[in-house]
């Protein structure tokens, strides 16, 4: 296994790489980060980008690049990583980390650079002089009418890679605040596209879908069920970046309809859809409203086999989101515990019946009294059992 294929392993490498700066020698203590801080920091916030970050991390460590600490008193749970001070040289040789020679450093130093890059002669970048010099002539070329482009177009004419630029983009304080500007390089970041399926009823809602499982036994279901125009996979995190993307969905189907998001249920899961209904509002496209009837059925199929959940609890704003399902969810939450959505499978899906109204009108089976938290006498209130979904 090789770790700058592994995104989590690719941006502990970074942290690492900005906290060693361009020293050549072992550090004196070891390089470590919070499980939990580098997963957001990577972009891995769906279930299933989760699952494949513990899967990689385990495997990193078994073939000595890593040390996992675990959880105390849960030894199942990974609370830090650790990269060994022996496995520096490893890791630098993986990702082709070469820091500056002194040579290197007064060529740099020396250099007469554009303004753009002026400050590289004072500052350690920790970033190879042929690079430097790459980007230092297109700045200095006749802009003429250059149009803006993806990065990584602007990235393959400037350094004949079309990933470069985007790694020292993300990587690099070279384009730290008050410094260079993807802008100023007449580029930019472009959010992935939606992936989505036409439904067989023109004139339903759509519904965006987290995490790739479930998108794909929602377009089968869809196909039989007729109930939305389009089925959308949301990527996790990414749908808060591509939501823009709503816009060529309506043109290709006739119009704006009702967007309807269903996803896990943990705090990134009630994030991401949040999020990107601001930014949906702001750009004139519809509110993203939660689609209830499957977070109600989530919230049945999952009672009593909730998943550890380490991180904060949603706030309460986040859980009104939910309408009738936010108290269920606010008592999975204070158990710390999260619901995948994959337990809404297909194999649970294709035993529904025919449709009674209440997945296009958007409304969940009426609750019991355990689901929605409310004690026997009808009042809501903390439940006694230890798991509030069981």
């Amino acid at each position: 296994m090789h770790p700058a294929q592994l995104p989590c392993a690719a941006e502990l490498f970074a942290q690492w790489q900005r906290a060693r700066g361009a020293r050549m020698g072992p550090g004196s203590r070891p390089f470590t980060r919070g499980w939990e801080d580098l997963l957001e920091e990577a972009g891995l916030v769906s279930a299933v980008e989760r699952d494949e970050a513990e899967r990689d991390a385990r495997a990193l460590a078994n073939d000595g690049w890593l040390e996992l600490k675990a959880v105390r008193s849960k030894p199942h749970l990974i609370d830090r990583v650790v990269l060994p001070l022996a496995a520096e040289a490893r890791w630098g040789e993986a990702f082709g980390f070469v820091p500056p020679s002194d040579e290197e450093a007064r060529r740099i130093r020396d250099y007469p650079w554009t303004p753009d890059l002026a400050l590289v002669a004072g500052v350690r970048l920790n970033l190879p002089f042929a690079d430097l010099v790459r980007l230092n002539a297109f700045l200095t070329s006749p802009p003429g009418q250059r149009p803006l482009v993806p990065i990584k177009e602007r990235s393959l004419e400037i350094f004949g890679d079309e990933k470069r630029l985007d790694s020292l983009y993300r990587g690099s304080a070279l384009f730290a605040e008050g410094r260079l500007t993807l802008p100023r390089l007449c580029c930019a970041l472009v959010p992935e596209p939606l992936p989505w399926v036409a439904g067989p009823e023109p004139a339903g809602p759509i519904i965006i879908i987290e995490n790739p499982a479930t998108w794909h036994s929602y377009w089968r279901w869809n196909a039989q069920r007729k109930q939305f125009s389009a089925v959308v996979y949301g990527c996790g995190n990414r749908f808060m970046d591509s939501v823009y993307y709503l816009a060529d969905i309506f043109h290709a189907i006739g119009g704006p309809r009702r967007l309807l998001y269903f996803g896990d249920l943990d705090a990134q899961g009630l994030r991401i859809p949040q999020e990107a209904s601001a930014r949906a509002k702001a750009a004139g496209l519809p509110a993203v409203e939660p689609h209830v009837w499957s977070y109600c059925q989530l919230l049945a199929l999952g009672r009593g086999r909730g998943q550890p959940y380490e991180g904060e609890p949603p706030a309460t704003a986040l859980c009104d989101w939910l309408g009738e399902c936010a108290e269920p969810a606010r008592q999975l939450f204070a158990a710390r515990h999260r619901l995948a959505q994959e337990y809404v499978g297909w194999e649970f899906l294709r035993d529904q019946g025919e449709a009674d109204g209440s997945v296009l009108a958007n409304k969940g089976p009426r609750l019991e009294r355990h689901d929605r938290g409310e004690t026997p006498d009808g009042k809501t209130g903390s439940r006694t059992q230890a798991d509030p979904a069981a």
